[in-house]
């Protein structure tokens, strides 16, 4: 009796503990993921284009029509890598939470010393993680999740996730790919446009790159410059060959 309200008094006082502790850990990592990678391209992509063809000295309605198109067409297909990457990732884990279920079924003692083993990988003792084996083979469902996440590294996906990511991807592209067209909407004659492109287009990279490094625990200055220069080289080289193409 006494053992047990110890027991119950411990548990109290351990759900006590978690209740009024709040940890500061960034959960958002997917979706910051595809914004990242919606909004990089779309900077640099149509911005590339942009620059390119100012370089042929096309004019702003025919740069702009053809930016436009390319973000329409980006955003599909970055939605659509994002969809397929999300839905091979959920078949991935469906096909190895199957075959884990089989293995704990046909050969449950081999996977009492796979927990086993894991466990000893921790600096545990053998009297230590014994009764956690012991446990973990009363509890299947306990024993699957255990397996699937130390043993393979891998987390249950949410099912939403799929669409989140295409729709995610695809709106980030838009938003950074409007950005370099922006100066063709409203300045006709695309040499003017292009400088103009070229500025705001440079900040908007520093921004995001700031952004980006401050979300990701990169140094935020320094993923800002990078950011930066990568859209810089980008499009010069696109400016670059189109003159040489047209000479």
């Amino acid at each position: 009796m006494a053992a047990a309200a110890a027991a119950a008094d411990a548990e109290r006082k351990q759900m006590l503990l978690l209740n009024n502790h709040r940890e500061k850990h960034f959960t958002a990592g997917e979706v910051v993921r595809d914004i990242i990678i919606g909004v990089s391209d779309g900077l640099t992509v149509p911005f590339a284009l942009a620059a390119g063809l100012s370089g042929a000295n096309a004019s702003s309605s025919i740069i702009l029509t053809a930016g436009i198109a390319e973000v329409a067409a980006g955003a599909i297909s970055m939605g659509l890598g994002g969809y397929l990457a999300a839905k091979s990732e959920a078949d991935h884990y469906a096909r190895e939470l199957k075959r884990e279920q089989e293995e704990i079924i046909a050969v449950p003692d081999t996977e009492a010393a796979e927990v086993a083993e894991i466990l000893s990988q921790y600096g545990i003792e053998a009297h230590e993680y014994t009764p956690v084996v012991n446990a973990l083979r009363k509890k299947p469902q306990a024993w699957l999740d255990f397996m699937m996440k130390f043993e393979l590294g891998l987390e249950k996906p949410d099912p939403r996730r799929a669409l989140q990511s295409a729709f995610t991807i695809a709106f980030a592209y838009i938003v950074g790919g409007i950005v370099p067209l922006v100066p063709y909407m409203i300045i006709p004659v695309a040499r003017e446009a292009v400088v103009a492109s070229v500025i705001v287009t440079l900040v908007a990279l520093l921004i995001f790159g700031y952004a980006k490094g401050h979300f990701t625990g990169n140094k935020p200055f320094k993923s800002a410059l990078q950011t930066a220069f990568i859209g810089a080289v980008a499009s010069a080289a696109a400016f670059g060959m189109a003159k040489v193409v047209q000479g």
